[in-house]
């Protein structure tokens, strides 16, 4: 049964209605595009800025390292050669290093692509309402 708006629809030519169709999904595609322009924006700044901070507290937690291993070093001189202690702390950090590695890696590889996921939703909506669209036109 047809609404007061479908008569309108039923009483105009196909290719007019084409047309507005046609018009209608590349405003559509235009507009998802947008969307998901601004979607990964916002999460390139808030990645920006955590970045940075990491960064910071990177530099800081190096200067930290440096001292804490020339602190260790001179510790372990007291009881043997300097080399030897130097050796100790390079090939204990070494171990870590790679541990850290390969959990980082791990991590990594769990999180995936990002992908701009309310855009996905959104375009899925969409072809599933041109569908309908072209259905109720055919009929």
């Amino acid at each position: 049964m047809a609404r007061n708006g479908d008569n309108e629809l039923y009483d105009r030519p196909t290719g007019e209605l084409l047309r507005e169709l046609s018009q209608q999904t590349t405003d559509l595609v235009r507009q998802e595009i947008d969307l998901a322009k601004a979607e990964i924006a916002a999460k390139g700044k808030r990645a920006g800025l955590g970045a940075g901070m990491f960064g910071g507290a990177g530099v800081l937690g190096l200067l930290a390292f440096a001292a804490l291993t020339t602190a260790i070093i001179a510790g372990l001189d007291q009881a043997m050669a300097l080399w030897l202690a130097a050796l100790i702390v390079a090939v204990v950090y070494g171990a870590v290093a790679a541990v850290l590695a390969l959990r980082g890696k791990q991590q990594v590889q769990e999180v995936g692509a990002p992908v701009p996921e309310q855009t996905r939703d959104s375009v899925k909506e969409d072809v599933q309402w041109a569908k309908t669209r072209m259905r109720s036109g055919r009929e």
